[in-house]
């Protein structure tokens, strides 16, 4: 008599969220997931998406403000770094999205984890870049909102945006220094 095949090897355990991070979730949905804020949370997740909105808008400035082309470019390629390295701690962390009967997701996703959140991080990132070139109090507002947004379309528990966030401050304010020496040595 064979026996049955062995299961899959099973993923690493991921983070389990804390009892508060579905909490602030569970309230944040609760308190804030209107129709017409679904929506625009909705029309940020698409913008936001793979960093696209932010990687238009330093090719725009690129484009548009010569004098200091050479320093969008090397913000938009820190917003890129920074979206870059996010995938990669997704991959190591390997945190699942929120999962929970509550939570209700009004977005798609192009993976199951969650940790840290990319729009965050590219969010943050694009604000301290770019924030340089334009004034960050201008910007700074997108911050919150993308990390709000998160929650209310339920693909992230806070802790994922407050990560991402933090990785995205980081990333924005070194890497566009490193591809400043790096391009200035040639």
């Amino acid at each position: 008599m064979s026996q049955p095949p062995a299961p899959p090897a099973a993923l690493p355990e991921e983070p389990a969220p804390t009892t508060a991070d579905l909490r602030v979730l569970l309230g944040v949905q609760r308190r804030l997931a209107t129709p017409p804020v679904v929506r625009t949370a909705q029309l940020m997740s698409h913008a936001g998406e793979h960093a696209a909105v932010w990687i238009a808008a330093g090719t725009l400035g690129a484009l548009v403000d010569r004098p200091r082309r050479r320093r969008w470019v090397e913000a938009t390629a820190g917003v890129v770094a920074a979206h870059g390295a996010s995938v990669v701690v997704k991959r190591i962390t390997r945190r699942v999205r929120p999962s929970h009967p509550g939570v209700l997701v009004h977005a798609g996703t192009p993976s199951r984890f969650s940790l840290p959140s990319s729009h965050a991080t590219s969010t943050t990132a694009a604000v301290v870049a770019f924030g340089a070139l334009v004034g960050r109090g201008k910007l700074a507002p997108l911050v919150p909102a993308m990390a709000l947004s998160r929650l209310v379309v339920g693909v992230h528990y806070p802790t994922d945006v407050l990560a991402g966030s933090v990785l995205g401050a980081v990333v924005g304010a070194t890497a566009p220094r490193w591809f400043a020496r790096v391009g200035g040595a040639r």
